[in-house]
């Protein structure tokens, strides 16, 4: 039988599948897990003109908040927007890039010896800072 993981370890899978189908696809990771005192930001990476701060939620297959997507709520869009800023505070060389903020969504599913993950949906610009 698969060897149940905490809800943590599922997280940290997620965001590191997450970073390496960014990087699969050109992106450069420049931190992951970064901390300030507004929250974190799960990854964040760059290519020639975009910085983007992704969100990464990963879920089982029976979830109740659409895989993640209702975990992103208007609260938690304006933590990451100050996250972001401060982030970008601390690295003024990457002003100059256009920002965004993604939303990655992975699901977890289990088979009887083995622990899977997939990338759900991977949704650019999930959320603006309008909206915040």
């Amino acid at each position: 039988m698969a060897r149940q993981i905490s809800t943590r370890q599922a997280g940290n899978a997620g965001e590191n599948l997450v970073a390496d189908l960014l990087k699969e696809n050109g992106w450069q990771v420049l931190a992951m897990q970064w901390h300030c005192r507004w929250g974190e930001l799960d990854i964040v990476a760059r290519d020639r003109n975009w910085l983007i701060f992704v969100e990464v939620k990963t879920r089982g297959d029976r979830n109740w908040d659409e895989n993640g997507l209702l975990a992103i709520s208007s609260q938690k869009q304006r933590r990451l927007y100050l996250a972001a800023s401060e982030f970008l505070k601390r690295h003024p060389q990457l002003a100059n890039l256009d920002c965004r903020f993604d939303i990655a969504l992975v699901q977890r599913s289990e088979t009887r010896d083995l622990q899977m993950l997939k990338l759900k949906e991977y949704v650019e610009a999930g959320f603006s800072v309008e909206n915040t």
